[in-house]
């Protein structure tokens, strides 16, 4: 009997690995070895010691941080906007997906597929000068049209009440056309077999949806959701800062881990300090990720990611 060794794996799967290689280069040079550079939150950095060669100062960068006062302000604006994001995102999608697979008409359904995903196409840059042309109080579109109708204009970018509906709204409008299509797949592989024996059984549309689609949408929604819980400590810069920028009049309802470890960096060049911020986000997002996976196992161990 032949004995199965490392080498002899090696060799009989030598193909699948080559094709493997390219994603595990990729992984090692750029998420694991990057990992040494963790040292910097616990040294006081200057440029001539270098990373390795400047001397150790143990918690103070993380001491700075949270005696700072911004510490609590960004990770719960973090996490509550990656929380809504996460809710509105998702039901909108499977809504969306639902309603695409519903509607008779392929050449409807691949127009409005298509019309969907064109945002997630466009760059925050684009997305942000958008947003300013719209909201601007002087020349925004909106402001036009409430002066035409004679109402009184809105001070947007000075108002932080109104940038949470703002983002969400946005952040809903450009991955819609992304989440719909993995969602829409996963519908299509749903056994035909089940909606035709729920007509049979006299099911109208919406129990088909409630009964048989939404029942069958659950792993792929667990897993997504459980992805998206995995970087709930991790806002999306490029979205933050060309929607809002440097206007600190918005950072207490708007500034997020990421803007606040740029602006360190940038400003005040404490890198130290962005260095023990982005340790700490990391932390809490394993602790978190961990966390839900394992209240999924506890529940159904087949829906859990490992």
């Amino acid at each position: 009997m032949k004995r199965h060794t490392f080498w002899n794996d090696l060799k009989n799967y030598r193909v699948l690995l080559l094709m493997l290689a390219p994603a595990v280069l990729f992984y090692i040079l750029f998420a694991y070895v990057p990992m040494a550079g963790i040292v910097i939150a616990f040294k006081r950095y200057d440029y001539a010691g270098g990373i390795f060669g400047s001397a150790w100062n143990g918690l103070d960068n993380f001491r700075f941080f949270f005696e700072s006062g911004d510490a609590w302000r960004v990770t719960r604006n973090t996490a509550l906007y990656n929380i809504a994001f996460i809710v509105v995102n998702n039901a909108l999608q499977i809504f969306a997906a639902v309603m695409l697979f519903e509607v008779g008409g392929k050449w409807f359904r691949k127009i409005t597929q298509s019309a969907l995903f064109l945002p997630y196409f466009i760059s925050w840059v684009v997305v942000g000068a958008i947003a300013y042309n719209l909201l601007n109080y002087d020349i925004g579109t909106v402001n036009a049209v409430l002066r035409g109708l004679g109402l009184e204009a809105i001070d947007i970018y000075n108002t932080p009440a109104y940038w949470p509906y703002i983002l969400v709204l946005v952040s809903a409008w450009k991955g819609l056309g992304y989440g719909t299509v993995m969602y829409l797949a996963a519908i299509t592989s749903i056994d035909t077999e089940m909606y035709e024996a729920a007509e049979i059984d006299g099911a109208n549309i919406f129990q088909r949806i409630r009964k048989v689609t939404i029942p069958n949408l659950y792993p792929t929604i667990i897993i997504l959701v459980l992805l998206a819980v995995g970087n709930i400590f991790r806002g999306d810069f490029g979205m933050f800062y060309n929607m809002i920028g440097n206007n600190g009049l918005l950072f207490s309802a708007t500034d997020v881990i990421d803007t606040f470890v740029f602006r360190s960096l940038i400003t005040s060049n404490e890198i130290g300090m962005s260095a023990a911020a982005g340790l700490f986000q990391s932390v809490l997002g394993f602790v978190t990720i961990v966390t839900v996976n394992y209240a999924v196992r506890k529940y159904d161990k087949d829906r859990a990611l490992f």
